[in-house]
């Protein structure tokens, strides 16, 4: 069970066939698109933060997987530096920034102009910026929204 409206996410994990138990975490937002949620407590963090963060909610730092993933991703901003992180991986796949942290091909990328910089190669870290844009970036320390997906 899901309620976007009242930004309470309820997740019921079957344990067994007898019990059940759930999980309701507070989350500042959340979107749906498709079928997929991105969640956020709206905090700022390193790329290694997002990741372990995420991961230890049992979730996957957020990749849109086309224009309207990518356009909820926007939502988060408020005030302030209007970037999140993504779960780009940043390792040259045959001359290009093309796998996801699970080294999966992109199906979706929405680069901004020059972007991916290739001067960067294996030591940057991919933002989603408020226009929409990914960009790459070697300063992987920058302070971005951490925003998760299940």
């Amino acid at each position: 069970v899901r309620c976007e409206e009242s930004r309470w996410l309820v997740v019921v994990e079957n344990s067994s066939s007898i019990y059940l138990s759930v999980v309701v975490i507070k989350y500042e937002f959340i979107r749906r698109a498709g079928q997929k949620y991105f969640v956020s407590f709206k905090e700022r963090g390193s790329f290694s933060k997002a990741v372990d963060f995420c991961s230890q909610q049992g979730l996957q730092l957020a990749l849109p997987q086309n224009e309207e993933e990518n356009n909820a991703l926007t939502q988060v901003f408020g005030e302030g530096d209007k970037t999140a992180w993504i779960s780009i991986n940043n390792r040259k796949a045959q001359g290009n920034f093309a796998v996801d942290l699970k080294n999966q091909p992109l199906v979706f990328t929405k680069w901004a102009e020059g972007q991916p910089d290739r001067s960067v190669q294996d030591t940057g870290c991919t933002m989603l910026t408020e226009n929409g844009f990914w960009t790459v970036t070697q300063e992987c320390s920058l302070q971005a929204y951490i925003i998760c997906q299940l």
